[in-house]
């Protein structure tokens, strides 16, 4: 029989499927985290109407079901994911979970969207914690480091005033998140053992696997090690991605192929993205956003099932015919923010 994970509560928690949950190190932190993580970019306006009630009886059953890692932002729904996220955690023990927020970026304003000072970083800190009703959380992130001017401000103004944050007991440990995986390994080097966890999003996915290439180097440095968005921030999914999504019209194109393709099967693209995803060796959690028990149900059937024998051969299909190359949309954002930049 499994090991409960240190996070379970009895009477709280669902046993059996806490049991079949598997549960992983994440890196140095001395923390096991679920293999299946809540993220709760999702419990905005970003991916349409957030049904609130929906999004709370959800926060619930992902809790209940043996997801012990949560991640939220400032930056999903300007604290709309935060203040949701306090409203489903009234009810649930703290010792059930781990979450982890982060700080840097902030409004939809792309001249307002980033801060990485150390003023507004402690700000952030506190208003997280007031919505989101904790005295401390567990991770605190420093959300998308490629959107600053250099990483000189992450270096040396952001991450010493989380280290001083830290020490004072409202958070445990530091990570640092973002999209281009370059990125990410010249913070680290240039802070070394600073950060005790990252997050890597939409990197491992059946569009792109350039993941796999960093994974010995986070390894080495020990850290717990968070791949997200397996749907690509929603293009993998049959319904397709929100107008604001940054990848150009290429990867756009491949993916309503594929989400044609899985129409026509009867088959969700998201189950399939979600199960290739989970594939990877030597990450601590696979992080994806949930804000409908269909969702969840979807998503833990493909972690505890797998695939059906057609599944499979709609996924195989795919792998040899659409998802032919690995490909991504890294620059576009970083492109459009630094435009709007030099017109303010």
């Amino acid at each position: 029989m499994a090991t409960l994970p240190t996070t379970f509560v009895k009477g709280f928690h669902d046993e059996e499927l806490c049991q079949r949950m598997k549960y992983y190190p994440f890196g140095k932190t001395g923390l096991k985290v679920s293999k299946v993580a809540l993220g709760t970019g999702t419990l905005s306006d970003f991916y349409g109407e957030l049904d609130l009630d929906e999004a709370i009886k959800t926060i619930h059953k992902a809790v209940k079901s043996g997801i012990n890692y949560i991640d939220t932002a400032p930056y999903y729904g300007q604290g709309r994911s935060e203040e949701v996220l306090g409203m489903g955690l009234k009810d649930i023990p703290r010792e059930a979970y781990y979450i982890a927020t982060k700080v840097g970026r902030y409004e939809k304003d792309l001249t307002k969207m980033f801060d990485f000072s150390a003023k507004k970083t402690r700000a952030s800190v506190e208003k997280s914690l007031q919505l989101l009703g904790l005295d401390y959380v567990d991770i605190i992130q420093i959300h998308d480091i490629e959107f600053a001017k250099d990483l000189d401000i992450v270096i040396n103004e952001c991450l010493p005033e989380l280290k001083k944050i830290v020490k004072e007991g409202k958070a445990k440990f530091i990570g640092v998140t973002g999209y281009p995986l370059s990125c990410l390994k010249e913070c680290i080097e240039q802070a070394p053992g600073s950060f005790q966890t990252v997050l890597s999003y939409a990197r491992y996915t059946l569009l792109d696997d350039s993941l796999q290439s960093y994974m010995d180097f986070f390894q080495q440095q020990n850290l717990g090690i968070v791949c997200a968005s397996g749907h690509a921030l929603g293009l993998l999914t049959n319904d397709g991605p929100q107008p604001w999504h940054p990848a150009g019209e290429e990867i756009k194109e491949i993916c309503r192929k594929a989400s044609n393709i899985c129409k026509e099967a009867n088959v969700e693209l998201g189950k399939l993205a979600m199960y290739y995803f989970m594939q990877l060796d030597g990450a601590s959690t696979f992080l994806t956003g949930m804000q409908t028990r269909t969702l969840l149900d979807i998503n833990l059937d493909a972690y505890y099932n797998g695939l059906s024998k057609k599944e499979q051969e709609v996924l195989q299909l795919l792998q040899e015919t659409v998802f032919t190359k690995s490909i991504n949309w890294e620059g576009n954002e970083l492109e459009t923010y630094w435009t709007a930049m030099k017109k303010k």
